[in-house]
């Protein structure tokens, strides 16, 4: 059983913080990182958060080149620097990885925990100050890691990528069942599902039908394409490297989109 530690949150800047949810292998790190590039595209600064154990959430952005993480680094480095564990990749976008246990050890949701921990000592908003933070998370809220960036305070807005197949649509609804649950702490709001598509039978109804469930709506429909096939065998995004593709276009919406959503009239916040 996992403690969930709490952790006051001083959010000094007006930073739009958004967490990307989504079962695994749904395909939530090839859209945030999409999203990101198409951010960073526009002229905002990105920082980008890799949450999933793979660590493999900012390897397009790195043109295929893997990210050294928030855990390896301390666990090399008793004292790891900004400069061990941030990157810079396709546009500027500051890509970190959190990061996961040595396989067969310890437990990948008290990884990130560790990780958050270690960029909050080390300031990482504060001296990078972006425009946008991007957390791409797994979607076991089940577990307090995973749970950790939108119960702690540092995303704001929460998206969950989704498709019509019945497990992925369950995991969407745990999260949004999970941010609810933390709402009333004024931490994150729902922001809805985004659909990449599967093909599979009637998707878009069943997708629509189970927004409306969750009582939240369908902000994005990516539909299948081999573009995302052919980029990521070349290590790249759809926004790099088929910048004119109709596949682009889309993911250049839906960054249009959550930017719009996130906007944030705020001003300084303090959480916790």
């Amino acid at each position: 059983m996992i403690a969930i530690l709490i952790i006051n949150v001083t959010i000094r800047w007006n930073v739009r913080r958004i967490a990307i949810y989504g079962k695994g292998g749904i395909g939530k790190s090839t859209v945030s990182s999409n999203v990101a590039a198409a951010m960073a595209e526009s002229g905002l600064k990105v920082m980008h958060i890799g949450c999933d154990p793979k660590s493999d959430s900012t390897t397009l952005l790195l043109k295929n080149t893997k990210c050294p993480t928030v855990l390896d680094a301390m666990r090399n480095n008793s004292d790891p620097t900004l400069g061990d564990i941030v990157k810079e990749g396709y546009g500027g976008i500051l890509c970190i990885e959190c990061g996961g246990p040595k396989p067969g050890s310890g437990c990948a949701g008290r990884g990130i925990i560790a990780a958050f921990e270690k960029l909050e000592e080390l300031d990482a908003i504060g001296t990078f100050h972006p425009d946008v933070v991007i957390y791409d998370v797994l979607g076991d809220v089940v577990c307090g890691g995973f749970a950790m960036p939108i119960r702690n305070g540092y995303a704001r807005d929460v998206f969950v990528v989704t498709s019509g197949e019945m497990m992925s649509l369950y995991a969407a609804s745990n999260i949004c069942e999970a941010v609810r649950s933390f709402s009333q702490d004024g931490y994150a709001r729902f922001g809805g599902l985004i659909q990449n598509s599967r093909n599979v039978e009637s998707e878009d109804e069943l997708i629509d039908k189970a927004a409306s469930e969750m009582g939240t709506t369908v902000v994005s429909r990516i539909r299948r394409d081999p573009s995302v096939q052919r980029c990521e065998g070349r290590g790249v995004t759809v926004v790099e490297g088929e910048p004119d593709s109709e596949q682009a276009a889309a993911y250049r919406t839906l960054a249009e989109t959550l930017t719009s959503c996130s906007e944030d009239t705020e001003g300084g916040l303090r959480l916790g």
